[in-house]
């Protein structure tokens, strides 16, 4: 796993960054600042958002200045300083400024996620060196470092491309996150599938020499209990109904939903919420073989709902219904699942936004507050009830890839909503992927919905 930042101890000597608006930038140059305002007046420093000069001192660097832009710039830019993290040189820093509380919560988060480096393939390349920062005091340095802690988790499993993170990899995975925060973790693989009555995830899975397999994983014994289902597709090919190669070329993202929740688990399990929390993870390789569904198929599901399969690049749904029916069988968990599942959530709200799903008016409620307390941006989408004939062929009980284009996300939510059997259920669509390198959050692997989750769960669950 990528190495996780630390904190500068609180004793050790920093160096001040600077934390300035445009607005506030003349008056420090008017006062203890003066004496590097033809320095900055030269190099043109105007505080934009995330803009960064050292200040040189009479023996070396007296420390760095920073911009927080515009309030117009901060809105359409997270995270802005955090690109100190690669401007600043190596060392210990503190920040100097007027931040509130919230304004330099963002800074410490972001300054952490920045600090994230996936070099497991580049072995002759080292890690460069990173500058630390003190924490700032009045924030809680433990939930924004098991913040950290899941995030790079949730990037590393997505990241690793495919031929080395399949089924087998990502249970090891699941084992050694269960291991080190003294969780139980067990694994139904192959055709024991069949034997315990998860026909779709084995139907989905069975084409690969990769067995498929339903991960399970419980930690905690006293509060209320919380179940997290998260996507395991490893790698779709679309089986049959088979991707062009563009659209093969992210899909080894495609257990971001795995990924996200085993992200999540971590930052519970780290701060010992008082919760009983269980995750299942469906993780399977769709494939194409002489064993391969085939379109028109029709599964008998566990919930013994019958789902025509008119389009096998439609798999993660049918591997989440048997998922989400096995959690069902407590029927007093909340239920949450997360799955790259349709590029119609893209087309709705892009990349950087995570829709999601609920019933339940107090779960949306506590979701949106999180999403702002931990600068993760979510949005709610409709489980739009007039849609649910669009998810029933006819001929089965249920369509997997309904024809006609329209609503695909609210389709495919209406479908899973189908397998669970408590109101206090939620579904979010991630991308799990940054398409550019931004501050914060490099290309590649993303979780999307946990910090908003993490700080949804004390409202959603009464702890």
């Amino acid at each position: 796993m990528t190495a996780l930042p630390e904190f500068a101890p609180a004793e050790a000597d920093s160096l001040p960054l600077h934390v300035f608006s445009p607005d506030d930038l003349p008056d420090w140059l008017a006062g203890p600042g003066a004496g590097w305002a033809g320095w900055l007046g030269a190099a043109g420093f105007k505080a934009a958002l995330g803009e960064v000069q050292l200040l040189p001192g009479t023996d070396g660097l007296a420390g760095a200045v920073i911009g927080t832009g515009t309030a117009q710039a901060r809105a359409r830019g997270r995270f802005g300083l955090a690109k100190a993290v690669a401007a600043l040189p190596p060392g210990d820093w503190h920040l100097s400024g007027a931040l509130t509380e919230a304004a330099a919560k963002e800074a410490v988060l972001g300054w952490l996620l920045a600090s994230y480096r996936f070099d497991s393939y580049r072995p002759g390349k080292p890690a460069p060196a990173l500058p630390r920062l003190k924490l700032p005091d009045g924030l809680d340095g433990e939930t924004l470092l098991a913040m950290a802690a899941g995030e790079f988790l949730t990037r590393d499993l997505i990241n690793t491309p495919a031929n080395d993170m399949g089924p087998e990899q990502l249970q090891a995975a699941f084992f050694a996150l269960a291991e080190a925060h003294g969780a139980t973790a067990s694994a139904i693989v192959g055709d024991d599938l069949l034997a315990q009555n998860f026909p779709m995830i084995h139907a989905v899975g069975r084409a690969s020499p990769r067995a498929p397999r339903l991960l399970d994983m419980r930690w905690g014994s006293e509060g209320p209990p919380l179940t997290l289902v998260g996507k395991g597709v490893c790698f779709d090919t679309g089986g049959l109904d088979l991707k062009p190669s563009a659209g093969m070329l992210l899909m080894k993202k495609d257990m971001g939903g795995a990924a996200t929740v085993m992200g999540l688990a971590l930052m519970i399990m780290r701060l010992g919420l008082p919760l009983r929390l269980r995750v299942l993870v469906p993780a399977v390789e769709n494939s194409v073989s002489g064993a391969s569904m085939r379109p028109r198929d029709i599964l008998t599901s566990r919930k013994g709902l019958t789902v025509e399969v008119n389009n096998t690049d439609a798999e993660g749904r049918l591997i989440l219904a048997d998922a989400l029916a096995y959690a069902s069988e407590d029927a007093d968990a909340t239920i949450i699942s997360m799955a790259t599942l349709t590029g119609s959530a893209r087309v709705a709200v892009g990349p950087d936004l995570a829709p999601y799903f609920t019933d339940d008016p107090d779960m949306a409620t506590a979701i949106a507050a999180g999403a702002a307390t931990g600068f993760d941006p979510v949005w709610r989408l409709p489980f739009w009830d007039a849609y649910e004939p669009m998810i029933e062929p006819g001929i089965a009980d249920l369509d997997n890839a309904p024809s006609g284009g329209f609503a695909g996300s609210i389709t495919a939510a209406l479908f899973l909503r189908r397998f669970v059997a408590t109101p206090r259920y939620a579904h979010f669509d991630i991308y799990g992927h940054i398409p550019a390198d931004l501050p914060a959050r490099p290309k590649g692997g993303a979780g999307q919905g946990a910090r908003a989750l993490l700080y949804a769960l004390p409202e959603m669950l009464g702890l």
